[in-house]
């Protein structure tokens, strides 16, 4: 009898671990939705009860993890390219576009190359972007098309490193290691202590749009469809919104 108890005991133990661990999920991540993420992540758990395990990178990475059969919940673009993928391949539910957000160039507070506008970006003799594959390098590129074939071979010759994800550049110019990059507005404001925010003039520049949407294979479905409708609420656009992204 004893022995049964113990049994029993044990059993109990283990159900309720293994309660306790599909009481979370993940969230793959934009790079750039860094600050705002993890403080949603924070209001989520804290109405549900859910942990949130926000895995943030490169969206094309991102992407490339999930075709490779990375266990997640939720996958936030920065760009529709790869989520449109996703959508093609059906690794992903509808998506939908939650915020916007836009290029700028960033210099350091001293600003040693003197770049005063972005007509004067060429000035820069150390410039970091993103590769071409993540979705700041590819918007990069269409900025710099839009501006004439002569304005962008001056300044493609002055490209020092080509990142991984948007923070990476970011890093390299807070660091002093560049004299400018090309980062999301969102970034720029996290980074605000160490860096001039150079505008890039709308007739060239593009809107990011970040679109979301539930794995396909999710593991915890409900919950993930959850943490999206907390995006589009007043609360969860509010946040975005003081995060320095755009209604969609």
């Amino acid at each position: 009898m004893k022995k049964l108890v113990i049994a029993a005991l044990v059993v109990s133990a283990v159900a309720a671990t293994a309660r306790a661990e599909s009481r979370e999920i993940t969230v793959f991540a934009a790079a750039s939705l860094r600050e705002v993420f993890e403080d949603l992540a924070k209001t989520f758990e804290a109405k549900s009860g859910i942990k949130v395990r926000v895995n943030l990178a490169g969206s094309q990475e991102l992407r490339m993890q999930i075709e490779n059969g990375a266990s997640a919940d939720v996958f936030a673009s920065a760009d529709q390219k790869h989520m449109a993928a996703l959508a093609k391949a059906k690794l992903v539910a509808t998506p939908r576009v939650f915020a916007r957000n836009m290029p700028v160039v960033i210099v350091p507070k001293d600003n040693p190359a003197r770049v005063g506008s972005f007509a004067e970006l060429s000035r820069a003799k150390k410039l970091v972007v993103g590769v071409p594959e993540v979705p700041i390098g590819s918007y990069t590129l269409e900025i710099l098309d839009r501006t004439g074939a002569e304005f962008k071979q001056k300044v493609l010759a002055n490209v020092a490193s080509r990142e991984l994800n948007v923070r990476q550049v970011l890093a390299k110019v807070t660091l002093g290691e560049a004299d400018a990059g090309i980062v999301y507005r969102t970034d720029a404001m996290a980074g605000k202590d160490k860096v001039q925010i150079i505008e890039i003039p709308a007739k060239v520049n593009v809107i990011a749009e970040y679109p979301v949407a539930v794995l396909s294979n999710a593991p915890q479905a409900a919950a993930a469809r959850a943490f999206v409708d907390l995006l589009f609420s007043s609360d969860g656009q509010k946040r975005l919104a003081a995060g320095g992204f755009a209604a969609p």
